[in-house]
């Protein structure tokens, strides 16, 4: 008798395991976007647990301990109200994480959204779509933020809201690009001959298969957004004290007391450099791991 002897199929690699792959070749190949990722990394966690990191409240006064410089006690100083910068810069990175993730991933679905169904559609709609794209990017970006917060309002939906918009509508190009090359390929003809409704064919051929831009077309808005909140907040546009952002602490008391206490414009300046350097680089290195046409996609 011949024994019949079924396969055993290999069990498919778990989420995590793909997961900590991909993390091990971005630090082998990428080490400078690996910085980038651990600086993220770190601000997040600052920003999401600042409630048990600040040693002080982000307002609270103390008028004898004002303008004092970095010490044991105060790390980066304190401002002209005596209030801890440490704590407010930590206060201000948890503001900068949820705006940032929240503008960006609505940035993010807009562009997904305008960019898929423009790209591949296409015809008279791709050319409607186009053109409105085409006048938004014409405006600069600052003047529409300056206008629309000015009508609208400071605050943090607001912000959000119009940074999202912003983004979204310029950034919908890129994704329209990698669109217009999958559409083409023969899984997608496949899946059209076979009579595939169209948000079947968007959901599961082509939206899956531009998930590499849409990505770092994530990772860079969120240091955009950043940046011009900031931007807005040294305006004295953006969200309303007393609740600490980098860029109010910069035109606020930072702006006033920067020659006699420079601390007070050095420590809110660094957070925004260093956070925005990382996670450009971090989109970077994300870029050339994820892109088959590059060499550090293999």
């Amino acid at each position: 008798m011949v024994a019949i002897t079924e396969a055993v199929r290999p069990s498919p690699p778990s989420p995590s395991s793909g997961s900590m792959r991909f993390i091990a070749r971005l630090f082998r190949d990428k080490p400078l976007g690996a910085f980038g990722f651990v600086i993220c990394v770190i601000f997040l966690f600052c920003g999401l647990f600042a409630d048990l990191l600040a040693p002080y409240g982000y307002n609270q006064i103390s008028p004898l301990n004002r303008l004092k410089p970095p010490s044991e006690k105060f790390w980066l100083g304190t401002d002209n109200l005596g209030r801890d910068m440490l704590s407010r810069c930590l206060y201000g990175a948890q503001l900068s994480v949820i705006i940032g993730l929240s503008a960006a991933a609505l940035a993010t679905v807009v562009s997904v959204f305008i960019g898929i169904v423009s790209g591949y559609i296409g015809g008279k709609l791709d050319m409607v779509m186009q053109r409105f794209v085409d006048a938004w990017m014409s405006f600069p970006d600052l003047i529409i933020l300056i206008v629309v917060v000015s009508v609208v309002g400071p605050g943090m939906g607001p912000v959000i809201v119009i940074l999202g918009l912003l983004y979204g509508i310029g950034g919908s190009r890129i994704i329209r690009g990698a669109v217009l090359s999958v559409r083409e390929n023969a899984y997608v003809h496949a899946a059209q001959s076979t009579g595939a409704s169209l948000p079947r064919i968007l959901w599961r051929h082509i939206l899956p298969n531009v998930m590499a831009p849409v990505i770092v077309l994530f990772t860079t808005r969120v240091g955009a957004v950043i940046l011009a909140e900031s931007g807005l907040a040294f305006l004295g546009l953006g969200v309303p004290p007393p609740a600490p952002t980098w860029g109010g602490m910069l035109s606020g008391s930072g702006r006033s007391f920067m020659y006699l206490a420079p601390w007070l414009a050095l420590a809110p300046g660094l957070c925004i450099t260093i956070v925005v350097y990382s996670i450009n680089v971090f989109g970077d290195a994300l870029r050339d791991l994820l892109d088959p046409r590059m060499r550090g996609s293999r």
